[in-house]
């Protein structure tokens, strides 16, 4: 068995994960992000000892813990940054080593959950598959021929900072023009509240934020698109343009043979899916070309834990 430790910016959550990927007992904290890095830690580690206290679980019988995070870290376990932890060059895996005396081992968030689905979820069986996490930004993880790709350094599969067009508004991360400034439920939310501003146009967005424009958010911007309100169907449909660039430029230099797209923006579901799915084939690159399957994620909320297992199985496999 495994331990999985799913690291987010509102909750750590860590579970015991047997080798097909199935959870079989979870525990939660608050992250409380605000703390340093040392006291965040100290919780991931007495998570981890009441889980096997708990559960009844052998400390003996755990092969290795992996665990996902929103940020990035070295091919060490040194965590480069976690923005929104706040987080710069933190020795994680050292710190966890010395507790638990287990192997670690550490990756993306997004890499960690597109790990998930590709052993029991929406990539479950297919040879090379990607993985879009929609949310407050965009994650990505790459799986090639049944491995993670993360690159040279170990810090590849950024697809959400892709520069896909000129934005009115800057990236995180400096720049101008990255697939999350598109595409993300960030982005649609800016997207919404500059329409808003511009058009002056009646719209029932306004109606469910209760008149306050600051109480816009992505499920609301889709149902009223779906009930065919103008402004709400002109930022849905930037969204997919957008994507749908971001998706076929993958399909061009990957050529993966699933794409699933997860997190909060892909809650509209199958009414999303469907819009992408049309427009990545009306402009790819050859109206011949075959690509490969665009679906929903299945995982959901516990990608995080699995994923996370999934890496520490996959490190102790190589």
């Amino acid at each position: 068995m495994y331990i999985g430790i799913d690291l987010g910016g509102t909750n750590i959550a860590v579970g015991i994960v047997d080798e097909d990927g199935i959870i079989k007992f979870e525990k939660s904290c608050e992250t409380k992000k605000e703390r340093k890095p040392n006291e965040i830690i100290e919780d991931m580690i007495t998570l981890v000892l009441n889980i096997l206290d708990e559960s009844h679980v052998q400390l003996e019988k755990i092969k290795a813990i992996g665990i996902g995070i929103p940020g990035l870290a070295d091919i060490n376990g040194n965590v480069i940054f976690c923005v929104n932890l706040g987080w710069k060059n933190v020795p994680l895996r050292e710190m966890l080593e010395n507790a638990l005396h287990k192997p670690i081992y550490i990756d993306n968030d997004a890499t960690v959950a597109a790990l998930a689905e590709y052993e029991s979820g929406s990539m479950k069986n297919c040879t090379s598959g990607l993985m879009l996490t929609l949310g407050t930004g965009i994650g990505g993880g790459i799986i090639l021929n049944g491995e993670v790709y993360s690159g040279f350094n170990g810090v590849g599969s950024e697809l959400g900072h892709m520069v896909i067009g000129e934005n009115f508004y800057n990236c995180n991360c400096g720049r101008n023009g990255c697939l999350e400034t598109f595409a993300s439920s960030t982005a649609i939310i800016k997207h919404t509240q500059k329409l808003i501003t511009d058009m002056n146009e009646a719209t029932t967005i306004m109606e469910k934020a209760e008149g306050n424009i600051n109480n816009i958010n992505a499920k609301i911007i889709f149902e009223c698109a779906r009930a065919g309100d103008n402004i709400a169907n002109l930022a849905v449909n930037r969204l997919v343009k957008y994507l749908s660039i971001g998706i076929l430029n993958i399909i061009n230099f990957i050529d993966p043979e699933i794409i699933a797209l997860g997190g909060g923006v892909a809650g509209a579901g199958q009414y999303l899916l469907d819009k992408v799915i049309d427009e990545v084939n009306t402009h790819k690159y050859y109206e011949e070309l075959p690509i490969g399957k665009i679906v929903l994620a299945k995982l959901g909320n516990k990608a995080g834990i699995i994923g996370a297992a999934m890496v520490a199985k996959h490190g102790q496999i190589n």
